[in-house]
């Protein structure tokens, strides 16, 4: 199915307002390790009814412990960003963390 440049606006307006709903709701969570993470970007994976939240963590960061913290506040997150977009559902979201791209 073809979009157009008007669902491409609003893909483009949802994936922002999620960005910035978790990167508030990620600095309001009670845990050090996950306040130091910030949010890179989102994209729909592969539909709006699913995003990709990519997340920056500091180097040497233990990837699978952050993972299973993010899933235990999940339904925070999540609600949090139904309070931000108003839509009927919320989208499902899938953290892909992203690793330094720093010159070696």
């Amino acid at each position: 199915m073809r979009r157009n440049a008007r669902d491409d606006q609003k893909v483009s307006r949802l994936c922002r307002q999620v960005r910035e709903a978790l990167s508030l709701a990620l600095a309001d969570v009670e845990d050090d390790a996950i306040l130091e993470l910030s949010v890179i970007d989102v994209v729909p994976a592969p539909d709006v009814t699913r995003l990709a939240v990519s997340i920056h963590a500091p180097e040497g960061s233990d990837i699978h412990a952050l993972h299973e913290k993010l899933e235990r506040v999940m339904g925070r997150l999540r609600s949090d960003v139904a309070n931000a977009i108003h839509r009927k559902k919320t989208p499902s979201l899938v953290f892909v963390f992203v690793a330094d791209s720093s010159p070696v």
